[in-house]
């Protein structure tokens, strides 16, 4: 028995359904980006405490070699914030100061991501060589589309038009 078939279906034969490739706005392909970098961030450090004795460590009062104290968690905050806080200045900031600030924030949180492997035995050598690598990657992701980013180019009539004017706005 077939199935019956809508007259839209009759219409576009499966030959000519092809997937539609929308491009995407710079924005949002950066917010998704630091969204991704932040959740990784998160789960990471969470997966960090399976880690035998970590937690033992953390109720004596250490994390990474570092006393916990509130500067250290207010250290922590930041590096979570700052993320959290790129997914929204990424969709809301002008074109030119959204570029500088993700070259800048992304250039600067490479280190910050490498730091995760301080204090690491070779034990661990391989997670932190995959999580870190992964969150490299999407950084280099960060600062490629924020370098890339396209520029408007203005038509022979924009430009005239733009030199008449410029003479009425001294």
């Amino acid at each position: 028995m077939r199935t019956p078939q809508s007259h839209t279906a009759l219409e576009n034969p499966r030959s000519q359904s092809t997937l539609e490739d929308l491009r995407m706005l710079v924005q949002a392909k950066l917010a998704a980006a630091w969204t991704s970098l932040m959740f990784l961030v998160i789960y990471i450090d969470y997966f960090h405490l399976y880690q035998p004795g970590e937690i033992d460590e953390i109720r004596g009062g250490v994390i990474f070699e570092f006393d916990i104290s509130g500067t250290l968690m207010s250290i922590f905050f930041a590096i979570i914030a700052i993320p959290a806080l790129m997914v929204m200045l990424s969709m809301t900031l002008p074109a030119r100061v959204n570029r500088a600030t993700n070259l800048v924030v992304a250039a600067l949180y490479i280190p910050v991501m490498v730091f995760n492997a301080a204090g690491a035995s070779w034990d661990w050598a391989f997670y932190y060589g995959l999580t870190i690598g992964v969150e490299v990657l999407i950084l280099a992701f960060i600062l490629r589309s924020a370098w890339t980013w396209p520029r408007r180019t203005a038509s022979p009539a924009t430009l005239a038009a733009s030199l008449d004017s410029a003479g009425q706005r001294t």
